[in-house]
C-alpha cells in the first residue's frame, strides 16, 4: 500500500468531498434560488400561475428527465476514464453523450401528445389546465437544452472540475431571475406574459448554460490537442457500453420523477386550499432538495474516480462522507422550516386566491414539518443512490425506484384519495415511502455488491488500496 503525503487528503474523505461538492452545492444554491424567485413571482400573479407552474413543469421534466439521466452518465464514464488517467477517453465519453443529446430531440418532440393527454385527463380546474398546457408546451418545444447541459456538464464534473459548472449555471440562473420578473410581469419593455414569461425565462437561461458549457468543452485543452474531428467522432462501442448502464439510471429518474409528478396531479383533485399549499410546500421544500442533489453528484463522481482508479475502499468511505455531510445540512435547513414556518409562507401569498393567510399557514406549518421529516430520509436515498450510480450499480437502482414508486407511493396514494384521507394523510404516505427508499439503499451500499462491477471495460481488478 503506498504511503500518502501528510499534508494529502485521505481518498474518499471529507476534503476531497468537499473540493468536488462544493462548487455544486453553490451550483445547485443558485439554481434553487432561482426556481424560488419563479414560484415567489407567479404567487404575486395569480394563484392559477403557482397552481399550474409546478405541475406542468414536473411533467415536463418528468418526459425529459430520461435523456436527461442518459445523456449525464456520460459524465460517469468520464470520472471513471478521469480516475484510470485516460483523459482522451474522458473527452470521447462527453462527445457521445453529446450525440445522444441531439437524437433524443426529436423524441421529446414526439412526447408532447403524451404530456397533454395527461394534463386534460388530471381533472384540474379549467383555468388551471389551460395554465398548465402553455408552461408545458413551451418547456418541450426547448426540451432540448436539458440533455444537451447535462452531457457537456458531465464531463466538467467528472475531471472534478466543478466549478465550471457553478460559474455557468450561477449565470444562467441570474439571468433567469431577470427574465422572469421582466416576462412575467410586463418590465423593461417585455410584454404581460405571466406563466408564458416563466417558461421562456427557463427556455433562455437554460440555453445560454448549455452555450457556456459547450464553448468550454471545446476549449478545454484536451479537446484542442485531439482536434475536433477525433474528439467529436462516434464511437460505437463506447456509446453502446454508455446506453447500457445509462439506459437503467434514465430509467430509475423517470420512474422516480414520474410518480412524483402522479402524486402531484393527485394533490390537484383536494381543492385550491390544499392544491396550492401543497405547492408552496413542495417549492420550500426545493430550497434543502436541490442542494442535496449536489451531494448526491458529488457522491456519484467522486465514487466514479475512485472506482476508475481501482480503490473500492476509498469508494466506500466517499459514499459514507457524502452522506454524513447531506444529514448536516438537511438538519440545519430542516430546523428553519419547523422554526420559521410563516415566513416562508409569508413570501408565497397567492394573489386572488378563494382562502386566507391564515388557512395556508394552518396547514403549511404541519406539511413542513412532513417535509422536514421526508427531507433526512430523501438524503440517505440520494446519496447512496448517486453514490450506486457512480459505481455502476444502476441496475438495482432502477428495480428498486421502479417497485417503490408504481407499487407503494403512487397505489396508496390513489386508495388514501379515494378513502377520503385528507392532504396531509397523502404527505406522510410520501413520508413512509421516503424510507422504504432509504433503509433499501443504506442496505445495498453497505452489502457492497457494486464493487465489483467494471464500468470502463473488461479489465482486471486489482485494488490499489
Amino acid at each position: 500500500m503506498k504511503r500518502l503525503p501528510d499534508d494529502a487528503p485521505l481518498p474518499g474523505g471529507y476534503r476531497e468531498m468537499w473540493r468536488i461538492a462544493a462548487p455544486l452545492l453553490l451550483s445547485m444554491a443558485s439554481y434553487t434560488i432561482m426556481q424560488f424567485c419563479d414560484r415567489v413571482f407567479l404567487s404575486r400573479y395569480s394563484s392559477v400561475a403557482i397552481q399550474a407552474a409546478l405541475p406542468a413543469g414536473s411533467l415536463a421534466h418528468t418526459l425529459i428527465c430520461f435523456f436527461q439521466a442518459l445523456t449525464g452518465y456520460a459524465g460517469t464514464f468520464t470520472a471513471h476514464y478521469h480516475g484510470a488517467k485516460e483523459p482522451e477517453q474522458c473527452v470521447r465519453s462527453a462527445a457521445q453523450g453529446i450525440w445522444l443529446a441531439l437524437a433524443s430531440w426529436p423524441l421529446i418532440l414526439l412526447l408532447i401528445p403524451v404530456g397533454l393527454w395527461i394534463i386534460a385527463m388530471s381533472g384540474h380546474a379549467p383555468d388551471v389546465a389551460a395554465a398548465e398546457r402553455t408552461y408545458f408546451l413551451i418547456l418541450m418545444v426547448g426540451g432540448i437544452t436539458v440533455p444537451l447541459n447535462s452531457a457537456a456538464g458531465g464531463y466538467f464534473m467528472g475531471i472534478g472540475r466543478t466549478t465550471v459548472n457553478l460559474i455557468s449555471n450561477a449565470f444562467g440562473c441570474s439571468l433567469n431571475v431577470a427574465l422572469n420578473y421582466a416576462m412575467i410581469f410586463g418590465h423593461w419593455g417585455f410584454p404581460e406574459m405571466g406563466v408564458a414569461g416563466a417558461a421562456y425565462a427557463t427556455l433562455i437561461s437554460g440555453g445560454a448554460v448549455c452555450l457556456i458549457q459547450l464553448v468550454l468543452f471545446w476549449r478545454d485543452p484536451v479537446f484542442q490537442a485531439m482536434g475536433l474531428m477525433r474528439a467529436l467522432k462516434p464511437d460505437a462501442a463506447l456509446l453502446a457500453r454508455i446506453i447500457r448502464f445509462g439506459t437503467p439510471s434514465g430509467l430509475q429518474l423517470l420512474m422516480d420523477v414520474g410518480s412524483f409528478m402522479v402524486f402531484i396531479m393527485l394533490t390537484g383533485r383536494m381543492g385550491e386550499l390544499a392544491f396550492a399549499t401543497s405547492n408552496i410546500a413542495l417549492s420550500i421544500n426545493h430550497l434543502a432538495f436541490a442542494p442535496l442533489l449536489g451531494f448526491g453528484t458529488a457522491a456519484s463522481i467522486v465514487v466514479g474516480q475512485h472506482q476508475g482508479a481501482q480503490r473500492p475502499a476509498a469508494s466506500q468511505r466517499a459514499g459514507y462522507t457524502g452522506l454524513k455531510m447531506g444529514l448536516i445540512y438537511m438538519c440545519t435547513i430542516g430546523a428553519t422550516f419547523v422554526l420559521f414556518p410563516h415566513a416562508y409562507f409569508e413570501l408565497f401569498r397567492p394573489k386572488n386566491a378563494g382562502f386566507t393567510a391564515e388557512e395556508m399557514l394552518g396547514l403549511g406549518r404541519n406539511m413542513l414539518l412532513l417535509v422536514t421529516v421526508s427531507g433526512l430520509l430523501d438524503t440517505v436515498s440520494i446519496v447512496l443512490s448517486g453514490a450506486l450510480k457512480g459505481a455502476g450499480d444502476t441496475r438495482f437502482v432502477m428495480i428498486y425506484m421502479t417497485v417503490g414508486s408504481w407499487l407503494m407511493l403512487v397505489p396508496g396514494a390513489l386508495l388514501l384519495l379515494w378513502a377520503g384521507v385528507g392532504i396531509l394523510g397523502l404527505w406522510g404516505w410520501l413520508a413512509a415511502y421516503m424510507c422504504v427508499l432509504a433503509v433499501g439503499f443504506w442496505w445495498r451500499w453497505r452489502l457492497g455488491r457494486w464493487k465489483t462491477i467494471r464500468v470502463i471495460g473488461n479489465r482486471a481488478f486489482i485494488p490499489r488500496e
